[in-house]
């Protein structure tokens, strides 16, 4: 167990002193596993890390839904997302900002990455609520909020990590973001109307479309909820694996862009170099989080973890209440990917020595990273949304996610006290 305190000690100001999470993951990991088993194995053993991961038939679906995401966002099928949903509920109060919620999840639904929905969403949804006179605050916080769906709404780059790390089923991990993904959608809504109930000017009522301009609209979008319905319904039916689906997902893609004409041969072999460039640094860190897991394994830590909790006696839900605060102050300092990566090899065997399923305990980590992602100082979306509207304040995008935090704070005490919100659709999968 000291070993691990002192590895960990040791990660952390590597990561601070500027050194890359994949390199700083495997280094303390490689240095460990020597001091404890010697150099031979140490090196035999990150070996045979790199080769089966590298070539792992079930992480191929990382670059292909990589590249899906890639050719969805230059597609320019992000404007017509948010077009659809500002037509059906742009003319209520709040609106647009409810509308850059729907748009998000739309988008988030064939991205998988909440930085490229945040940053992609910003620049279709900022200019329309400034336009229409909407405070910056509650136009930011929308923004950010919308963001965290694209780690948590299938198909997810997050859950991809965790399960190959957890050897979970990436399908299961999949559906089961759905009704979170849904409820998430739901409460930032809310969110929205109560900032406008108690503040009607930071949100007010756009122009009400008719409704043949509606459907006009809303025709612009069939591409992605093709997209959608084909690779996840795919998967919920057990037409085609995950992998499978990512091949079919990202040939979809392919041709929506050129039915849409929008894909040159010189932009698509820079999509192609793009979506290789970040497979390539995902594979990177995750092989340096499985050395670095292995080390944490052969101390002993995760076994003295659960022994140490079961002296206490404390109840497995007082157990996961210590767990989500511990991501509540972490998310304040870390992104998303260290987050999982530093923590899954302690958590994840404690929380199967309670009895949780690992399906439902990999969605509650996504949902707290999600709100890692807008929690201040450190919340990534922030300064994603912040590199985008220069012009407005730090303080007044904190200031504006507040509804968004308060609200996910509620979703996942929902999801904590009824697992069988996330796990029912998994459970009838064909």
């Amino acid at each position: 167990m000291t070993a691990t305190f002192i590895a960990f000690a040791i990660l952390f100001a590597v990561l601070f002193y500027g050194v890359p999470l994949a390199f700083a993951l495997g280094l303390v990991g490689l240095v460990g596993f020597s001091m404890l088993m010697g150099a031979h194995a140490a090196a035999a053993m990150s070996a045979q890390i790199a080769w089966d991961t590298l070539t792992s038939y079930s992480l191929s679906v990382l670059p292909l839904f990589i590249l899906m995401g890639n050719l969805v966002n230059h597609s320019g099928l992000s404007r017509n997302l948010y077009d659809a949903s500002n037509a059906f509920i742009g003319h209520r109060r709040g609106g647009l900002a409810m509308a850059t919620i729907l748009a998000s999840g739309g988008f988030a639904a064939v991205c998988g990455s909440s930085i490229a929905t945040a940053a992609t969403i910003s620049t279709v949804a900022l200019p329309s609520m400034r336009r229409y006179g909407y405070s910056p605050a509650l136009s930011t916080g929308s923004i950010a909020a919308g963001g965290t769906l694209g780690i948590l709404i299938p198909p997810s780059v997050i859950m991809i990590i965790y399960g190959s790390m957890t050897e979970t089923s990436i399908g299961h991990l999949f559906i089961a973001g759905i009704v979170p993904g849904v409820l998430a959608v739901l409460l930032y809504m809310a969110a929205v109307s109560a900032t406008t109930v108690l503040d009607p000017a930071a949100g007010p009522a756009g122009p009400r479309l008719a409704w043949a301009d509606r459907f006009r609209a809303l025709r612009d979008v069939w591409m992605v909820l093709a997209l959608f319905v084909i690779v996840i319904g795919g998967i919920y039916l057990g037409v085609f694996t995950p992998t499978e689906a990512a091949g079919i997902g990202a040939t979809g893609a392919f041709v929506a862009a050129l039915l849409r004409r929008s894909l040159k041969f010189t932009e698509f072999i820079r999509i192609l170099f793009d979506s290789a460039r970040t497979s390539a640094a995902l594979m990177a860190v995750l092989v340096g989080a499985l050395i670095f897991s292995n080390f944490v394994n052969i101390t002993g830590a995760p076994e003295a973890v659960v022994e140490a909790l079961k002296s206490l006696n404390f109840p497995p839900l007082g157990v996961m209440a210590l767990i989500l605060i511990f991501y509540l102050f972490l998310g304040c300092v870390f992104d998303a990917l260290a987050m999982i990566l530093l923590t899954v090899p302690i958590f994840f065997p404690l929380v199967m020595a309670l009895g949780y399923d690992p399906v439902w305990f990999g969605i509650i980590v996504v949902v707290v990273v999600e709100l890692g992602l807008i929690t201040p100082p450190i919340g990534m979306n922030l300064f994603v949304i912040q590199s985008v509207a220069r012009d407005i304040p730090m303080t007044t995008i904190y200031r504006g996610i507040l509804p968004f935090i308060v609200v996910d704070i509620i979703r996942l005490a929902i999801l904590v006290l009824f697992p069988w919100i996330v796990l029912f659709l998994p459970r009838q999968m064909g």
